[in-house]
Order: structure tokens, then C-alpha cells, then sequence
């Protein structure tokens, strides 16, 4: 089996739903939800990264173990290389990021993409694809598209419907992908290899991400390779709004909130 490592990074602030981290799924705090899964995937260690004591006091009551991390910085990227730094690995270990707002999350899916990196030699970064076909898909600006090499690198992520069907849409409004079109949604989770996250910190920002406010662009943009797995299924939904947190609840964890107040 591959051998990694998951850092969950975890802030309390957010533009949309402040302190959604530490939001109830079921008796536990959404945080707790998404490592008790990062630990079915194998992980040789699960670890939080996080830089507010609310989130370290919640983690240490469920037994998880957290990180303290600066508070200065921009991206949950750069918290991760501050925790590979500070548990000294070395350059070839495997370290998946796994969003704090994913109480849902696979854990297939994050052995799957630590694999999918350990086989890419060339590659520093992987990351995570489905195919889709439904117009309100493929041209939606919050679905993030990623194009694909013959051997399953990434050439480029984009909010735009790409590849463009020129003839299937042509002088028409959206409408479904057609037959044989290699259109991907690209799944938000990513495996690092520890000596490219002691690089990031130094590569500069690149027009395309700040552009399409997609930060992995600025990987492809100096040169470095992202491997891509394919699966055939969506990743279940993560929460950004208190609306998400209910359809969360709903999908995942109603059946464990019955048999507590059954038992209650």
C-alpha cells in the first residue's frame, strides 16, 4: 500500500459561514467528521492544521490529533507546507490534502489519489476528476473543468466548458456534452509530494490563477506535472453555506442522529 499522510487544514474564519468547521454533524464538530474519515484511508497519520483554539480544543475532546499553525496564511496550501516543516518528512512522502468542509469525503477517493502519486514518478502534485455531460455542468463558472493528457496529466483547469465541442454547440445556447467528449470535473483534493510543498512557498502567483481564482494553476504555470485520477463517481457534496450543512446532515448522517435519539 502507498504510505501517506493527511493534514486536514482547518481555519475558523470564513467569508460565507463563519466557524462552519466546528458546525454539529450528528454530535461530533465537521472537522472531527472529516478526520474520522481521513483515518479510513489508510493514512499512516492524520494530523489538523489549524491556528485557533476553538478548533484545538474540539479536536483534542474527540482524541484528534492537531497541528498550530500561523495565522498569516493565504491558502490552506501554504498551511500544509508549515506542517511538513515542522514534522520534518522528507521529500519523497506523500502528504493528501483533505479539506476541513468535507464530512462526506471518500476515503477510496484519499488513498486513491496518494496512489495515483506514488505511480506518477513525474509528477509533484495529484489530484481528482468524474466525467460530466448535463449543460448545467459543463458550462456552470463554479464547476472547475480539467483537460487531460494521454496519460492522464493535467494540460489546464478552467471555470469555461472545456474542451469545446465547436460543432455540438455551435450557434445554440448550453446544452449537454455530446458522446466521446473527455469532459471532467475536477474533485478538489490533492496529494503532495513534501519537497514540492517546501518549494510552493516560493513560486509567484501566476496570471492564469489569479484570473480564474484557481490556485492550482500556479503549478502547471512553473512547470511542475499534476497527475490525474479519474473516478467514475462525483464526490459527495462539501459545505460552504449552512444550507450545505443540511443537505450534509441529510445525506450522511440522519441515520446516526436517529439511533442517538433512539437511544436517548
Amino acid at each position: 500500500m502507498t504510505e501517506f499522510t493527511v493534514v486536514i487544514p482547518a481555519r475558523y474564519a470564513s467569508s460565507r459561514f463563519p466557524g462552519k468547521v466546528l458546525a454539529d454533524i450528528a454530535g461530533k464538530p465537521m472537522v472531527v467528521r472529516v478526520a474520522e474519515r481521513a483515518a479510513q484511508s489508510g493514512a499512516k497519520a492524520v494530523y489538523v492544521a489549524t491556528d485557533d483554539p476553538r478548533i484545538e480544543r474540539a479536536l483534542r475532546a474527540h482524541g484528534i490529533e492537531s497541528i498550530a499553525t500561523s495565522a498569516s496564511h493565504a491558502t490552506g496550501t501554504d498551511r500544509i507546507a508549515e506542517v511538513v516543516h515542522k514534522l520534518a518528512l522528507g521529500d519523497d512522502a506523500i502528504v493528501v490534502n483533505v479539506q476541513g468542509d468535507e464530512p462526506l469525503i471518500d476515503p477510496h477517493l484519499i488513498a486513491g489519489v496518494a496512489a495515483t502519486l506514488e505511480k506518477a514518478g513525474e509528477a509533484a502534485v495529484s489530484t481528482a476528476c468524474h466525467p460530466i455531460r448535463l449543460a448545467e455542468e459543463v458550462f456552470s463558472t463554479n464547476v472547475n473543468k480539467v483537460v487531460l493528457d494521454a496519460r492522464g496529466f493535467a494540460l489546464y483547469f478552467s471555470r469555461a466548458p472545456i474542451p469545446f465541442a465547436r460543432d455540438a454547440w455551435a450557434g445554440a445556447g448550453p446544452r449537454d456534452a455530446p458522446d466521446g467528449l473527455p469532459c471532467y470535473r475536477h474533485i478538489g483534493l490533492y496529494a503532495y509530494r513534501a519537497g514540492f510543498l517546501k518549494k510552493y512557498a516560493g513560486l509567484a502567483p501566476s496570471p492564469l490563477e489569479e484570473f480564474e481564482a484557481l490556485e492550482q494553476l500556479r503549478v502547471l504555470w512553473h512547470g511542475y506535472r499534476i497527475a490525474v485520477m479519474i473516478s467514475e463517481t462525483a464526490s459527495p457534496p462539501g459545505v460552504d453555506t449552512p444550507e450545505d450543512l443540511e443537505k450534509v446532515r441529510t445525506l450522511g448522517f440522519s441515520g446516526v442522529s436517529r439511533q442517538k435519539k433512539k437511544r436517548g
